[in-house]
């Protein structure tokens, strides 16, 4: 057998092995008793419908003609979102990739410059298979690859100019990770002093205000546009909203269709996210103030089951996700993770687990609703069954 052939056959029992073990995992989160994160892309078609009809009299007209183009309750989503963002104007986008790509080349097109900077490890460079060079004509430059947002300072030193500085706030392939208030206004002025426009990549904006200590509209405030998703942190079905100043957003309109956005009805993911807005963006300050609490006993809970390397990251989450680092492959992980599921159902990791080096893994927390129900003890006694699992280091 060929090298090329023997490292096929190894990537395709590596991918059977995992897609087993998601499989097995996914089933083991619908029967447990108690999980630390129970998402809602994982529920039936007929779940998701139930909490949505429980939930939509109490946000919509149901009575009111269903949408066609974006109107109705389109427009009432866009209002809402320009009202909470403290923005002059709202557009509702099917995807955030769509949303961000017409963002910035409405920019690119008032700079007279394409250049978006960006961090490395920014949505676009990272997801969306070089869709803002490919598809929008923009030119990314990477501004740093340090896990943490850019610094003012190496805004003001990067040596070429740029039109745009996006920010991912937080960056989620750092660890969910945020800049103190002080450091995220200091870089913003930074880009103002190039006179480069400000996008906030905001998918996750909602859980921000706990560390920021500021409210949704003066944390958008900073940014000359900003875009939110409503299915990450909100639990809605999809769709992303750009919000800005008012002609810029009616420009980002026009894109929207010639993009092939216009879809002809959109009220049930619409529905969605006035469901999320009305019941999860305002408990998601608790979460993270959970999480916080969750983190601390994971640490504790390493520690006292004498494992000889463990980090949570950071240290203290600055939302409501975080990630934990084990020194072991992916695959043994996710193996003790879903054993622990199926033998105690109690899921304490429900995602997956990711190399980060040799024998070494992370996996992404999330703390939600069902997170709540989980004290320090609780938390602290699933480390250590879960520890168990794990072979002797």
């Amino acid at each position: 057998m060929s090298d090329t052939a023997e490292q096929d056959t190894t990537d395709t029992a590596g991918q059977d092995r995992r897609k087993s073990v998601y499989e097995r995992r996914s089933a083991a989160l619908r029967t447990a008793r108690r999980a630390l994160w129970r998402p809602a892309f994982q529920e039936t078609i007929r779940e998701r419908l139930d909490w949505l009809m429980r939930t939509a009299p109490q946000v919509h007209d149901l009575d009111e003609r269903s949408d066609i183009y974006g109107d109705r309750i389109v427009t009432a989503l866009e209002e809402r979102v320009a009202g909470l963002l403290g923005t002059e104007a709202a557009a509702f986008f099917p995807t955030g990739t769509m949303a961000q790509q017409v963002a910035l080349r409405c920019w690119a097109a008032r700079t007279g410059d394409p250049t978006v900077a960006l961090h490395t490890l920014a949505h676009p460079e990272v997801h969306e298979r070089d869709a803002f060079s490919q598809v929008s004509g923009l030119r990314p430059v990477r501004v740093t690859s340090e896990p943490r947002l850019p610094t003012a300072a190496e805004i003001r030193d990067f040596p070429e100019p740029f039109g745009a500085l996006m920010l991912e706030l937080p960056l989620r392939d750092a660890g969910f990770v945020l800049p103190t208030w002080e450091e995220l206004t200091e870089v913003v002025e930074a880009a103002r002093e190039r006179d480069a426009v400000v996008h906030f990549d905001g998918a996750r904006l909602w859980e921000t205000t706990v560390h920021f200590g500021r409210p949704l509209e003066e944390i958008a405030g900073l940014a000359d546009t900003v875009y939110v998703s409503f299915y990450k942190s909100l639990g809605g079905f999809g769709g992303a909203a750009l919000a800005g100043p008012e002609t810029l957003v009616e420009e980002a309109r026009t894109w929207r269709h010639r993009y092939g956005g216009m879809v002809f009805q959109q009220f049930p993911t619409v529905l969605s996210a006035l469901a999320g807005l009305e019941t999860e963006l305002p408990r998601l300050p608790g979460y993270v103030r959970h999480a916080r609490v969750v983190a601390g006993a994971l640490r504790e809970g390493f520690s006292a089951a004498g494992l000889p390397w463990a980090r949570v990251a950071p240290q203290e989450p600055h939302t409501h996700e975080f990630r934990v680092w084990l020194p072991y492959h992916p695959d043994v992980l996710a193996e003790a993770a879903v054993r622990q599921a199926e033998e105690t159902s109690v899921v304490l990791f429900t995602g997956s687990w990711d190399r980060g080096g040799p024998d070494l893994a992370f996996t992404e927390v999330t703390v939600g609703a069902a997170g709540l129900e989980w004290t320090t003890d609780d938390v602290r006694a699933a480390v250590a069954d879960f520890v168990t699992r794990l072979p002797a280091g």
